[in-house]
């Protein structure tokens, strides 16, 4: 046995700790384990009826024992896991808390020892378990986990409880689980080692990642570039809002930085949700079907109600989905089949739909244009049997349905749908959040298959760095900076006026003084020598700098840090003195490609600032993704380096120019 393997797929299994009284955590977990098909021991040494221990189920059985599920207190955990080593499991369960979560982190450093000690893999503690229910292996004391139908989609989730609720969530939307893990305080097995297992596993076609906090960045977002590559990733990634506190008394672990877990993950391929509806819908739809990498996949949308029609087209179009006119070859098909007064051109409405409905989303699907149709009809037995309709459309691309109607009509037609491999959601809300999965992994996978060159590399000499000299690495990193003169004294500043002409900005220049604008340290529309000597009086006997005014235009902040679980990462936001309040910013890991840094001002709230607002100057994103991926480089290639930002980097008419930057690290 190696990996994981005897965790999910063990041939035999003790539960330590089992009781014969109904309340207590050992008889609820053997009660959930009666079903598994293989060897299953009870053991109690207090209980002369059950085995005395792991050893002697073993030999009774004369089966191997591959998981102990272990049922005790926490203080007693790391003694019973290590007698299941001993007696050959090669992976245990620990259901119990108490551990790091409840402040006793010398009871987990316990389990972790034994883990060590021995080489076998630990699932928990702090955890209400797992199930695998292709094999009838329910090791959860929730003991209804057991009606969880077999299916494609894996959840390995940080809670326990998570993991239940989406695996519950995903039976009730007619989706089946592979496994389903809640990896609890993870002191041994955590999400990466999960998605690798899953990666080489044949019975998951997509997989639902719940992200509490993560230890190692780096580590994971390679485990889910992997799995992605061969299987959709959909990730929930909590802590938009400040819940750090409660996270840590909840797995024993801060909540991670939200904004750059997903925005690493992203880069990753995983696609992002906000919610737990949200990550079934989109999981299960892509547990269905994928489409080809496509920089922007077209959908096209056939509805037999306007009404829902609108609610979907509406929320694509607020997710930034095309929704392309169809060609006019596609709509004299669809008028051949619909009524005059109906809508066609995308999305193409059916009126109440009869016989023929298939034909409709067959002639849709079969535009040069569209990549995806999304269907939505009620359930109308009397004029539309939306299974036999849609089951003509083999030769048609990827579609999914939305039906609505009552609870057993739904039923029925998802269940016939889903036999025939169409992805169905109950409401438009629903099909949208399924359609918006299916594209955005569609445009990951583009992104991932785009190719990558290396960004410059520059030399950055250690030490502290001023305005002046940090400007100086961006020049030699190609990144424009305006027309500027470094001045020890006032004497050298009013030169300095002479030579660049009015208007300048004149700043402190001090390594020490990061956010000048706070302390009065920037005096900007210096025209002549008079307002020079005032802003000079003004900033006291200090160095400056004398600087060229830049046009105006819309400020950005571009900056490369080192974080403490992801490692260098690069951020894009809008900038300027408000950079800090508004918080509207994408991040990604680096190195990263140009592909990948052209797509960061996507992310934005503010974006539509950066595409010509009232006549204002269009970003060219590729001039800014080798800004991005330059800063990126200085601290892969730099390691005393821990940050370079500049803010602003603002973009005018004739292109990026950086009006400050900071470098800050090491001395030495």
């Amino acid at each position: 046995m190696s990996g994981l393997d005897g965790l999910f797929t063990p041939r035999g299994v003790a539960v330590i700790g089992a009781s014969r009284n109904p309340a207590k955590l050992g008889a609820v977990m053997a009660r959930s384990l009666s079903t598994y098909d293989g060897p299953l021991a009870l053991v109690n040494s207090r209980d002369p009826e059950l085995h005395g221990s792991v050893e002697e189920a073993v030999d009774v059985l004369g089966a191997p024992i591959d998981l102990a599920v272990v049922c005790v207190p926490a203080p007693a955990s790391a003694d019973a896991v290590a007698e299941a080593a001993k007696a050959g499991a090669t992976a245990a369960l620990v259901c119990a808390g108490g551990f790091a979560e409840a402040g006793h982190p010398e009871h987990q450093q316990a389990l972790a020892d034994v883990v060590e000690r021995y080489g076998i893999r630990l699932l928990g503690p702090n955890t209400s378990g797992f199930l695998v229910p292709s094999r009838k292996l329910t090791a959860s004391f929730v003991p209804s986990a057991a009606d969880v139908p077999a299916g494609g989609v894996a959840v390995v989730a940080a809670s326990g409880g998570v993991n239940h609720a989406v695996s519950f969530l995903l039976a009730e939307a007619g989706y089946g689980v592979s496994v389903a893990v809640g990896l609890g305080n993870a002191a041994d097995v955590d999400a990466t080692d999960v998605l690798d297992y899953l990666l080489d596993d044949p019975a998951t076609t997509a997989v639902a990642l719940h992200i509490e906090s993560v230890a190692d960045g780096s580590r994971l977002a390679a485990a889910v570039a992997r799995v992605s590559a061969a299987k959709p990733v959909v990730a929930l990634v909590v802590g938009r809002n400040d819940v750090g506190e409660f996270a840590q008394s909840h797995t024993g672990a801060l909540a991670t930085s939200w904004r750059t877990t997903r925005g690493v993950l992203r880069q990753a391929g995983a696609v992002l949700v906000d919610g737990e509806r949200q990550l079934v819908d989109a999981v299960g739809a892509l547990s269905m079907t994928r489409l080809a990498p496509a920089a922007d996949p077209g959908v096209g949308v056939v509805t037999a109600q306007a009404g829902p029609g609108l609610l979907l087209l509406d929320r694509l179009r607020g997710s930034e989905i095309r929704v392309p006119t169809l060609s006019d070859a596609t709509q004299q098909r669809v008028a051949e089949l619909l009524p005059p007064m109906t809508y066609q051109a995308n999305p193409v409405d059916t009126g109440r739909p009869g016989p023929g409905f298939g034909s409709v989303v067959k002639a849709v699907g079969g535009d040069s244009d569209v990549d995806l149709v999304a269907v939505y009809a009620l359930t109308e037995p009397d004029s539309l049997d939306l299974v036999s309709e849609l089951s003509q459309l083999e030769s048609v691309g990827p579609t999914v349905v939305g039906v609505g109607g009552s609870s057993v009509d739904v039923g029925v037609v998802r269940s016939g749908l889903h036999e025939r491999g169409f992805a169905v959601g109950t409401s438009p809300a629903a099909l949208a959040h399924a359609v918006r999965a299916l594209v955005e992994d569609a445009r990951l996978a583009h992104r991932r298959d785009a190719a990558g060159s290396a960004a410059p590399f520059v030399e950055v000499a250690a030490g502290r760095w001023d305005e002046d000299q940090a400007k100086s690495v961006l020049d030699a990193l190609g990144i424009r900076t305006p027309v500027r003169v470094a001045c020890d004294t006032a004497g050298e500043a009013h030169a300095a006026l002479d030579r660049l002409g009015g208007p300048v900005a004149v700043k402190i220049l001090d390594a020490a003084v990061l956010h000048k604008t706070e302390i009065g340290g920037v005096h900007l529309g210096i025209r002549g020598h008079g307002d020079l000597a005032d802003a000079l009086a003004k900033l006291g006997d200090r160095r400056v700098l004398v600087e060229a005014m830049a046009p105006s235009g819309v400020d950005l902040i571009v900056g490369a840090r080192r974080d403490p679980v992801f490692g260098p990462v690069v951020l894009v936001g809008l900038g300027g003195t408000t950079a800090e309040a508004l918080a509207d910013v994408a991040v990604r890991a680096a190195p990263l490609s140009v592909a990948e840094a052209s797509s960061m001002p996507d992310e934005l709230l503010g974006r539509a600032l950066l595409d010509g607002w009232r006549g204002g100057p269009v970003l060219d994103r590729s001039e800014l993704a080798e800004v991005v991926r330059a800063l990126g480089q200085v601290l892969l290639d730099a390691p005393h380096v821990d940050e370079i930002e500049i803010n602003p980097l603002r973009l005018t008419r004739d292109g990026l120019i950086a009006l400050d930057a900071v470098i800050t690290g090491k001395e030495k």
